[in-house]
Parts: structure tokens; C-alpha cells; sequence
């Protein structure tokens, strides 16, 4: 398979294809190129002399990586993917072969120690076993789950959910509870018409529109301005009269409102509200004028003597 991207070549990888395929001999089931890197497939039985032969003789002494993928659809599903990195010659390889549930892959911790976290780690998340792992045990979920997480028919929820119960004053497993609406999918618009009554629509009132018929009809550009008109028209003007003899109340009144009073006086404008402190002040005698002080006169400077 040719690299689909356009990236330079990192690792060197001419005529490794046929040396390698020829070192491995009867354990290789198939070999090709993908991504810039060549991938090995081998019998399952093999993969502890294969891993063996490829770091003794080829000098790929570190194993970077193992990881699981899940076919659900083949009769053995698992694939165990292995990632080895010569430092020697800068060129890294995979290395992969299946398994099923029932049928364990010989553990590479012979070779390589770090692959008993990696293993652990492959077993927990899809339930690949290794025969001959040391301690092969959940190493990413908690005590007692059940399940592996990275299987393809795991769902997304899990089957039981932990909290922290103040009650009990500890953490305690239940079934999970999808307590959400909008779980069930239908991928329709509800501004196409769904055939249901959505959350709130049953609080609706004067729409026009039927209960469960999406979202009322938007409102035509005609109806749109005439509210806005409707919004912008001024008040109605109120009514006023055109001069003081006029009381609005008809001709009868305006007659009697233009006769002078019977004394012929006119009327004055209303006195202004005295406060106490005013009226106080003018019922007080007035205060008689102090005496005029007489003048200073300057002091005439001594004879002989500064002034």
C-alpha cells in the first residue's frame, strides 16, 4: 500500500520486506507495506519467537506499544498489534496477530518487562488473554467492573455508574439511569412537523398551529410590517382649547366663563406661602441702627524720632 501523504520517509525500509520475510520464515502468514511502515502478520502460536528472532537478530530491541483492535464480524475478532523500534537503524516495524475470547496469546514479558503493563492494559479494554503474564489484571478500570470498555459492542454508557452516597459515606455501584430527554433520535426538524408533541409545546397557547405540528408557522413579511406600524403610531393627541374662554365643556360654559365678576376685580395672582421662620421674623421688633463710629485719625510722628 503507497503512503497517502506526502510527507518524506522517515525510516528505510528497501529490501527489509524480503530479509525479514525470509528470517521469519514458516511463522509469517503475510507482510505488506501501509503507511510508510511494514506490517507483519504472523500465526499466534509464533508471536514469543517472532518478537524473539526480530530483537536477538535484527536488532529491534525496544517494544514501544501493544494494541488491541476488535473485529466484531470475524470468528477470531481480536487483533494483538506489537510496535518495534530499532535504535540502531531508526526503522520501526509492527508486528500483529489475532485471537479470539477463548484463545490466549503467548505474553512477550519474556522479552520485554514493560509489556506486562501493556498486556494488562489490552486485556482490560478488550479481554485478550496472555498466557503466561504474571499479573494479568484490570489496569485502567476500577475493582469489580464488568465488561471491556473498548469492545465495539460496549455501549457508550456502560451497564453500572458509581457516586459517592452521603448516606452511606461511600462509593456505591447502581445501574445506570439515562434520565435525559431527546434520547431517541429520530434526525427529524421539528420545523418540518414531527409527528410528536415536544417538550414545551403543550404549554403553547394561540399559535394556530395543532399540537405536535413542530413550531408555529413564521409570520409573513406583510404581517411583519404591519405590527411594526402598528408599534410606531403615536399616541392619540389630547384635547386641548384654543383660549382661556373656552372650558371644553360647550357653549354655555364658555358664556359664563367670559362675564367679569360682580366687583369688576380682577383676579390676583395667588401669595406666596410664608414659612414660619418668615412670618416670625416680620412680627419681631425691628432692631434700632447702631451709632456711626467717628473716623480714626493717623498718629503725627514724634519730633526727632522715627514715626
Amino acid at each position: 500500500m503507497a503512503t497517502l501523504h506526502s510527507a518524506p520517509r522517515f525510516t528505510q525500509i528497501n529490501g527489509l520486506k524480503d530479509t525479514l520475510g525470509k528470517a521469519l520464515g514458516a511463522h509469517l502468514l503475510d507482510v505488506h507495506e501501509e503507511h510508510g511502515e511494514l506490517l507483519f502478520t504472523v500465526k499466534r502460536d509464533s508471536i514469543e519467537d517472532v518478537l524473539r528472532i526480530l530483537r536477538d537478530d535484527h536488532k529491534y530491541q525496544q517494544l514501544m506499544e501493544i494494541a488491541g483492535v476488535d473485529y466484531p464480524s470475524r470468528a477470531e475478532r481480536f487483533e494483538v498489534v506489537y510496535m518495534l523500534l530499532s535504535l540502531t537503524t531508526n526503522n520501526r516495524i509492527m508486528v500483529k496477530c489475532s485471537a479470539s475470547e477463548d484463545t490466549p496469546v503467548p505474553t512477550a514479558t519474556t522479552l520485554w518487562p514493560n509489556a506486562g503493563w501493556l498486556e494488562r492494559e489490552v486485556f482490560d479494554m478488550y479481554g485478550v488473554l496472555f498466557s503466561g503474564n504474571p499479573d494479568l489484571r484490570r489496569i485502567l478500570t476500577d475493582y469489580g467492573f464488568q465488561g471491556h470498555p473498548q469492545r465495539k459492542d460496549f455501549p457508550l454508557t456502560g451497564y453500572t455508574e458509581l457516586r459517592y452516597s452521603e448516606e452511606d459515606k461511600r462509593v456505591v455501584y447502581e445501574p445506570v439511569k439515562l434520565a435525559q430527554d431527546f434520547r431517541s433520535f429520530d434526525f427529524l426538524s421539528p420545523w418540518e412537523g414531527a409527528d410528536y408533541i415536544l417538550p414545551g409545546d403543550e404549554k403553547a397557547g394561540g399559535t394556530g398551529e395543532a399540537p405536535g405540528k413542530g413550531a408555529p408557522t413564521p409570520m409573513t413579511a406583510e404581517a411583519v410590517k404591519k405590527t411594526d406600524e402598528a408599534k410606531k403610531a403615536p399616541p392619540p393627541t389630547p384635547k386641548t382649547t384654543d383660549n382661556g374662554k373656552q372650558t371644553g365643556a360647550g357653549e354655555k360654559a364658555n358664556k359664563e366663563a367670559a362675564k367679569p365678576s360682580k366687583d369688576g376685580a380682577k383676579a390676583k395672582p395667588a401669595a406666596k406661602a410664608k414659612t414660619p421662620a418668615t412670618k416670625k421674623a416680620e412680627k419681631a421688633p425691628a432692631k434700632p441702627k447702631a451709632a456711626a463710629k467717628a473716623p480714626i485719625k493717623p498718629r503725627k510722628p514724634k519730633a526727632g524720632g522715627d514715626a
